[in-house]
C-alpha cells in the first residue's frame, strides 16, 4: 500500500488554505479529477434515452433530469474511485502516458479524493429517491448495483477493470442500463426499440476505454492491471475498437429495418467521418499518441449520440 501523497507537488492557481492553515485543492485540480471529457459517457445514454421516449409520446422531463444527474454523479464517482485505486495499486505512475490524475501527481491527497468518490456515490443515490417513487423497486435494484460496480470498477476485493471485465461494465451500465433505465423511469416499461437504441451508446463508451486500455498497456502489465488488451493482446484490442464503431453504426440501419424508427434515425450517421482519424490512430498508433485516438473517440460518442437521440425523436 502505498503511502499517503504529501502536499501538492504542482501549484495549481486558486488554492486556498482552511483555518487552521492547512492547504485545500483548488478547483481547478478537482476539475482535473473530475474528467469533464469523459462525462460525454453519462449525458449520451440519458440523451439516447430520452429522445426515444419522447418520439414514442411517453417522455417525461423531470425523471429525464433526475436520471441525468445521477448518471453524471456515478460516473464522477467512478472517475475518482479510479483516481485513487489506479494510484494505490501502482497503475498511475510517473510513467503514465495520459492525461494528469490528482492522486498520482499529489495535487489532492488519496484519502481526500476517495472521500470525494464516496459523496459523489452517495448524491446519486439520493437523487434516486425521487426516481424510485416515480419507478418503482426496480430502480432501488439498478441504482444500487451502478453504485456498486461503479465503486467494484477498480475498488474493493474484486476489481472489475483489473480483471479484464472493464469492457463489460461499461457496455452494460454506461449503455444497456443506462438507455433503458431512462426510457423505463419516463415511460415506466422498456420496448424493444431501447434495447436496440443502447447498443451503440454502449458500444462507443467501450470503445473509449478500449483506447484508453490500448495506451496503457505496457503500464498495466507492470502494475498486474489484467484489461482485455493485457490478456488478449493490442491485436485483439484493435479488433474490438473495429467492432464497437461497426455496430455503432450498424444500430441506425437496424432500428429502420425492423421498424423500430424512421428515416430520420439515419442522422446518427453524418457522425461517421468523426470514426475514421481515431480509427486510424487505433490501428498504427501507440503510447502517448493514442491521446489524440481518446479525445476524437469522446467527440465521436458525444456528436452520435445527439444525433441518434434526435433521429429517434422524430420517428
Amino acid at each position: 500500500m502505498k503511502p499517503e501523497a504529501a502536499a501538492p507537488s504542482l501549484n495549481l492557481p486558486g488554492a486556498v488554505t482552511d483555518s487552521e492553515g492547512r492547504s485545500r485543492p483548488p478547483l481547478k485540480a478537482w476539475l482535473l479529477a473530475v474528467r469533464p471529457k469523459t462525462l460525454t459517457a453519462a449525458l449520451v445514454p440519458v440523451s439516447v434515452g430520452t429522445g426515444l421516449a419522447f418520439g414514442a409520446g411517453v417522455g417525461r422531463w423531470l425523471p429525464a433530469l433526475a436520471a441525468l444527474v445521477g448518471a453524471l454523479l456515478i460516473q464522477i464517482g467512478t472517475n475518482l474511485t479510479n483516481d485513487y485505486y489506479d494510484f494505490k495499486k501502482g497503475a498511475d505512475t510517473s510513467e503514465r502516458l495520459g492525461p494528469m490524475r490528482v492522486t498520482q501527481s499529489g495535487l489532492i491527497a488519496p484519502s481526500t479524493v476517495l472521500a470525494g468518490a464516496l459523496a459523489c456515490f452517495g448524491l446519486a443515490i439520493l437523487s434516486g429517491i425521487y426516481l424510485v417513487w416515480v419507478g418503482g423497486w426496480p430502480i432501488v435494484a439498478i441504482g444500487l448495483t451502478s453504485v456498486l460496480c461503479g465503486y467494484a470498477y477498480t475498488g474493493g476485493p474484486f476489481p472489475l477493470a483489473y480483471h479484464g471485465l472493464g469492457d463489460v461494465f461499461v457496455f452494460v451500465f454506461f449503455g444497456l442500463v443506462a438507455v433503458t433505465g431512462t426510457f423505463y423511469v419516463q415511460a415506466l416499461t422498456v420496448s424493444p426499440a431501447a434495447w436496440w437504441a443502447a447498443i451503440p451508446v454502449g458500444a462507443l463508451g467501450t470503445a473509449l476505454l478500449v483506447v484508453n486500455n490500448l495506451r496503457d498497456a505496457h503500464t498495466d502489465v507492470k502494475a498486474g492491471k489484467r484489461t482485455l488488451v493485457v490478456r488478449l493482446g493490442t491485436g485483439a484490442g484493435k479488433a474490438e475498437y473495429l467492432l464497437m464503431l461497426a455496430a455503432s453504426f450498424a444500430t441506425p440501419v437496424a432500428l429502420f429495418g425492423l421498424g423500430m424508427a424512421s428515416a430520420w434515425v439515419f442522422l446518427a450517421l453524418l457522425s461517421a467521418p468523426l470514426a475514421v482519424g481515431p480509427l486510424r490512430l487505433v490501428l498504427k498508433a501507440q503510447g502517448a499518441a493514442l491521446n489524440a485516438a481518446l479525445g476524437g473517440t469522446a467527440r465521436l460518442q458525444l456528436v452520435f449520440g445527439l444525433l441518434f437521440a434526435l433521429g429517434l425523436y422524430l420517428r
